[in-house]
């Protein structure tokens, strides 16, 4: 069982379409797929730069309903990417279910500035989340069944910087429209819902819709073979895959251990000192870092072994940790961790659904990543939760110091499960 095999023969991906040479062409719907993504992070990270501020100074929302709300913010999108991974494979059509997504959210943003409570900001943030489910296994399975295997590293490498892209500039222009608009967070949330408009026309009109096979001569009076539509029983008996399942378990296992980006950039604030007025900015750092090494460290990932780079990536996770626990507090301290968290992004984000290509058969492909992504999401969840619930009973510090053991441990039993099959003689 492991995460992939190193990158195939160089013969094994070559076909018509393909130039000649060391390095791949990155597939035009790729770089497409990238456009809709950064459009996209564009208008949702605009609405989450804010959102936080809004709702505690604008709408007066107690923490706990701001609580709320946040675990709704990002735990329904994981459920949902069951949902629309399995759609997606029975209608055979994976630009329609991620159109259907995007457009979801886009039509949410606009409804934000009619929300008032608790109930009608809970249902618009799900409706908004919803969308993002539908549409995340469908295109990531846009982007594997358009790129050779042994490429795959680099094809969501190069997804994943232009969607970080787009969560680079989405707080940049969240911030300039509130210094500009008299009325800033209607503004940020209007804005927000045209550039969201632009990213679903760029989908319609750019991304190409499903493939039709030619069917052979005579076709037309033959019965159908056409393959029937994918039942929800076929989709789950996925898990009987061995390597799938070895995948799923393992990225689970390390989410469990996998601090949330909030609670991060929270105890650098407090560990450093940073003052407030600085703190929107710390999620900048990671997002330059992942930006930078996203497509490097993907094509390393398809010459050396995605397993590799995968674990790597928690590795520097792991160090992030160290050094929020024992680094003294010098001014060194920012960039090493937020470097070493977008590290920690560059080397699993894209990495992960690209180890898929060679064990989900196409017909599954939205599916296969449905799986493997919720249920790393949903134990990333637990863990924010779990981390939460320590850092109130025993304070930062320890709270940290359990995850950091914790993911040393899960680390080490994934490099074990992960590392690949010696060959037989």
């Amino acid at each position: 069982m492991y995460l992939t095999d190193r990158s195939a023969p160089p013969e094994a991906d070559t076909g018509p379409g393909r130039r000649r040479g060391r390095r791949a062409r990155v597939a035009p719907v790729v770089l497409v797929l990238g456009t809709v993504s950064l459009i996209t992070d564009v208008s949702s990270e605009m609405v989450t730069a804010v959102l936080p501020l809004y709702l505690v100074t604008t709408l007066g929302f107690s923490p706990v309903a701001f609580g709320a709300l946040d675990g709704v913010y990002n735990g329904v999108s994981a459920l949902v990417q069951l949902l629309g991974g399995h759609l997606a494979d029975r209608v055979r059509d994976h630009k329609l279910l991620a159109g259907l997504g995007y457009g979801l959210s886009a039509l949410c943003k606009p409804l934000l500035m009619l929300a008032g409570s608790a109930a009608a900001l809970g249902t618009v943030l799900a409706l908004e989340r919803t969308g993002k489910g539908l549409r995340t296994a469908p295109r990531d399975a846009m982007i594997s069944l358009s790129t050779p295997v042994a490429h795959q590293g680099r094809a969501f490498g190069v997804h994943r910087a232009m969607d970080t892209t787009g969560a680079l500039l989405g707080p940049l222009a969240a911030f300039l429209i509130l210094r500009a608009a008299a009325d800033g967070y209607d503004a940020v949330f209007g804005v927000s819902a045209c550039v969201a408009t632009l990213g679903v026309l760029v989908l319609v009109l750019f991304v190409p819709g499903r493939r039709r096979r030619p069917e052979p001569p005579g076709a037309g009076t033959a019965p159908s073979t056409a393959r029937p539509p994918v039942r929800l029983r076929e989709a789950l008996a996925l898990l009987r895959l061995p390597r799938l399942r070895a995948i799923a378990c393992c990225a689970a296992l390390l989410g469990l251990t996998t601090v949330s980006d909030a609670f991060v950039y929270l105890l650098l604030q407090r560990r450093a000192g940073i003052g407030e007025e600085w703190f929107p900015l710390l999620p900048l750092g990671t997002a330059a870092v992942f930006l930078l090494l996203a497509v490097p460290l993907g094509a390393l990932a398809d010459r050396i072994g995605r397993h590799v780079v995968f674990l790597a990536g928690h590795l520097g996770l792991l160090t992030a940790y160290a050094l929020l626990l024992w680094a003294p507090a010098t001014p060194l301290l920012v960039p090493l961790v937020l470097g070493l968290h977008g590290v920690f992004y560059a080397a699993t984000d894209g990495v992960l659904p690209a180890a898929l290509a060679g064990i989900v058969p196409e017909h599954l492909r939205a599916s296969g990543l449905a799986i493997v992504g919720t249920g790393q999401a949903l134990a990333r969840f637990g863990c924010s939760l779990g981390f939460g619930a320590a850092w109130t009973m025993w304070g930062d510090g320890p709270a940290l110091t359990a995850a950091a053991i914790g993911l040393l441990c899960c680390a080490t039993v994934a490099a074990l499960v992960l590392r690949p099959a010696r060959p037989t003689r």
